[in-house]
């Protein structure tokens, strides 16, 4: 194994600033399921005026995050739209259909965007065979579509469909702050569309751990329910509230040099022999790529990638690359290395 890793698995592997660690250290806590950590009030606070939201809610993960959003906004037997690719389908765990008991309706997506006049055709009213369709989930920054974009003109769009039909909208906006970045729109401008929102601290933010989930008063009130319910209720833990106040005021607009530095690795494998990467669509920090090399299969190619130092992961559509704070300008040219000396 090579003495120098670059480690391009995801951005969830950030380690948190010196920064951070101080303040984790100086926390000031109280008891948060009691509802007395004034750090966790601090950061629920921050959410909340960042998303253009009445209040917000701090949970262990994203996952979380979403699996009480879509306990809360459905009934057991109704069914939720969500986009073929979708993180909160393909990833979660099926917490859709374990934890709150209903069917997803997947429906597919250019890069992300669902068309609103299938989603308005695939909504259902309830019968004796159909259930009643009560949410519609959006993901921006999408995971699996290589970190795309999808346009604030396509969700306001959802949100017409929405409000036509009675329907809740939650925006897995776990990479929301690289979709406002990239879009050059205020993330709370996506968050007005979506009657909640979730996004991460732990993935290009940095910090070590947490999520925030947003809304309405009453919706955060419910979904306090429903985080200790899943196990989510945490005692002193405004010490890591405490890196999620530095990543929410400090480490959003740096995002910028990942996305940089994302597209410059897409530039320079693109051409290469057997790989097939569109840079055009290199809009934040995920690169996603096939393989068709005559060497290389998928599980072979990233064995010598990770033997030569550059740590990636296989996903679907083939291989993923993500750029994140300890992904610096070297790491970037060892990897432009590597390929060029792989399949060169």
């Amino acid at each position: 194994m090579h003495e120098k890793i670059s480690d391009f698995r995801s951005d969830t592997v950030t380690r948190p600033t010196e920064k951070m660690r101080k303040a984790m250290a100086e926390a000031v806590v109280g008891d948060d399921v009691l509802g007395d950590d004034p750090t966790v009030q601090k950061l629920e606070s921050l959410a909340a005026e960042i998303a253009g939201k009445e209040a917000a809610l701090f949970v262990p993960t994203g996952t979380m995050g979403n699996s009480i959003a879509v306990k809360c906004w459905t009934k057991e037997l109704e069914e939720i739209i969500v986009e073929a690719r979708s993180h909160i389908y393909n990833m979660e765990s099926t917490h859709i259909t374990f934890i709150s008991g209903v069917t997803p309706r997947p429906i597919p997506s250019k890069r992300g965007c669902m068309d609103p006049e299938e989603v308005e055709r695939n909504i259902r009213k309830p019968t004796v065979h159909t259930p009643r369709t009560s949410l519609i989930c959006v993901e921006n920054s999408h995971n699996n579509w290589s970190g795309a974009v999808v346009p604030l003109n396509n969700i306001k769009a959802l949100r017409d469909v929405a409000d036509k039909h009675g329907v809740r909208i939650h925006l897995d906006g776990a990479r929301i702050f690289n979709a406002s970045l990239a879009s050059e729109t205020p993330a709370d401008r996506y968050a007005a569309c979506a009657d909640s929102v979730m996004f991460c601290l732990s993935k290009g933010l940095s910090a070590p751990i947490g999520s925030m989930l947003a809304g309405d008063a009453s919706f955060i009130e419910k979904c306090r329910r429903l985080r200790k319910v899943l196990g989510g209720g945490m005692r002193q833990v405004g010490v890591l509230a405490a890196p999620g106040i530095i990543a929410l005021t400090e480490m959003r607009e740096r995002l910028k040099e990942d996305h940089d530095r994302a597209r410059r690795l897409a530039e320079a494998i693109a051409p290469l022999p057997g790989i097939k990467c569109n840079p055009d669509h290199i809009k934040t920090n995920i690169i996603i790529f096939d393989l068709e090399h005559k060497k290389y299969t998928v599980p072979h190619f990233l064995h010598e990638l990770a033997e030569r130092g550059v740590w990636a992961l296989a996903t679907t559509g083939g291989i993923r690359f993500v750029t994140h704070k300890d992904i610096d300008d070297e790491d970037v040219d060892r990897a432009i290395s590597v390929f060029r000396d792989m399949l060169s």
